[in-house]
């Protein structure tokens, strides 16, 4: 069969029509495949519309203590249908982006389910019937969906994953949530501050466990204070649903088991790869745990067979998916002849972390603990936001930078941030892990004032015991 394209992009999430623009711009003849919405789960389902979710809870929030900023502001509500229809408003404007950018960019989509009959071609279904296409590389970006609780299958009704929490039919009035990762802590964090109870569950002894254990640590007492309860080292032993609501036994961590009644559960136990079923098995993919195994550029090892983002091993954030499908573009087209790209390997290390609870977190590279388990004698600094004046101005000083050095070599091992507008600074740090910088050039670097970014600086003069602040 002769090739169609050069490249085809088997999925258009962030990570695959990022890489479908990609290849496009290099000149490379250039399809997709979609079965669903054109951006995939993070723009429709995901990253996108939990923000504007968010943003409105954030919004109430500030309303509900406008007296502290010398402000009155009367019988405050949330309209949960407008709150959502505001969420699907974005999501729907920025599919049509992403379908603008297809046309502007030259590049062929075929609605559909796709399966790779080989590791270059793929058989598509649509409404329009069965075709087969074919490519001199084939890119699978597949994404993955929420896992399911064996014993606590999602319908949408009581039982809810993150799509599910995203367009409720009501607002809960008692809600569980079990997982404090990214996801469950975002929707407890949007739930609380609509007005629901929210109980959080996680068997880990800590919540939001990837990250520094002085975050984790600042975010329960900070999501205690606004009225949630935080149960770690526990987890839910079983469910009974009924149309009326839940009932959850919950082991918590003395052993004991706790009953609980609930009138919804949102499930966010990780993930699973959506890498069944599209034909890879027959391709001679490496495979673990469902993930596609890959080297730095997403090569698979099945000839002209590429793969990139929640389908590859973590982290599974868009932002890497993205990078990702940059690389693999890159790479195909210098295998491809193109002697002007010159692509470099994913580094792992640099790849930032944002939580947009209230308040947010970001992180980036080794956690105090982590650089000590490797090997590392660390310095580590950190600053709290009630040193900063914007933050006290801003009415949020509730929070920190925390930066982690090499003491024998100066250089940044890591950042992690809790509080307002966090995941705006971090890039900061991410441009100067990048660049391997050392604690001198962030301590010459001039930091604008007043901003809440003095903290960052801060946080690197108090690793060296400089602080000018506190």
């Amino acid at each position: 069969m002769a090739d169609q394209y050069d490249v085809i992009v088997l999925g258009s999430g962030p990570g695959g029509y990022v890489a479908a623009i990609r290849c496009a711009q290099l000149g490379l003849k250039t399809a997709i495949v979609e079965r669903e919405l054109l951006g995939g789960i993070c723009l429709n389902w995901g990253c996108i519309p939990t923000k504007a979710l968010l943003r409105s809870a954030e919004v109430l929030n500030h309303m509900k203590h406008a007296a502290s900023y010398g402000l009155a502001a009367d019988n405050i509500r949330a309209d949960l249908d407008a709150v959502v229809k505001r969420s699907r408003g974005v999501a729907k404007q920025l599919n049509q982006g992403v379908t603008h950018l297809m046309k502007k960019n030259k590049i062929t989509v075929h609605m559909g389910t796709g399966v790779l009959t080989s590791p270059t071609s793929i058989e598509v279904t649509g409404d329009k019937g069965t075709e087969t296409i074919s490519a001199k590389h084939v890119i699978v970006a597949t994404g993955a969906r929420a896992r399911d609780l064996p014993f606590a299958k999602a319908d949408g009704n009581r039982v809810w994953t993150y799509r599910h929490a995203m367009t409720p039919k009501e607002l809960p009035s008692k809600l569980l949530v079990i997982g404090s990762g990214a996801i469950g802590i975002e929707f407890a964090s949007f739930y609380n501050d609509m007005g629901a109870d929210v109980t959080v569950v996680e068997m880990l002894d800590r919540v939001v466990p990837v990250e520094d254990a002085d975050v984790s640590a600042f975010l329960e007492k900070a999501l205690t204070k606004q009225g949630m309860k935080i149960m770690t080292g526990a987890g839910v032993e079983s469910l009974a649903v009924s149309a009326n609501g839940v009932k959850a036994k919950i082991k918590a961590k003395d052993g004991k088991v706790i009953d609980g009644d609930y009138s919804h559960v949102i499930v966010a136990v990780g993930i699973v790869p959506n890498t069944e079923n599209i034909g890879l098995e027959a391709q001679g993919v490496k495979m673990e745990r469902g993930f596609i195994q890959i080297d730095g550029y997403g090569r698979t090892g099945a000839k002209g067979l590429w793969a990139i983002g929640d389908v590859t091993p973590g982290p599974w954030l868009a932002h890497k998916a993205s990078h990702e499908g940059v690389i693999a573009a890159e790479a195909i087209a210098a295998e491809l002849g193109n002697k002007d790209v010159h692509p470099h390997p994913m580094d792992r290390a640099n790849i930032p972390g944002c939580t947009y609870c209230h308040p947010q977190i970001a992180s980036v590279g080794l956690t105090e603990a982590k650089a000590k388990e490797a090997g590392y004698t660390v310095k580590a600094g950190t600053f709290p936001f009630i040193g900063n004046g914007k933050a006290i101005a801003l009415g949020e000083p509730e929070g920190f930078v925390k930066t982690v050095f090499d003491a024998k070599t100066g250089e940044l091992l890591g950042a992690h941030m809790i509080g307002a507008e966090v995941t705006e600074m971090i890039q900061g740090f991410v441009v100067g892990k990048t660049l391997e910088t050392t604690e001198a050039e962030l301590m010459h670097t001039v930091f604008p004032h007043p901003t809440i970014s003095e903290s960052m600086h801060e946080s690197v003069l108090a690793a060296y015991g400089r602080a000018l602040h506190i």
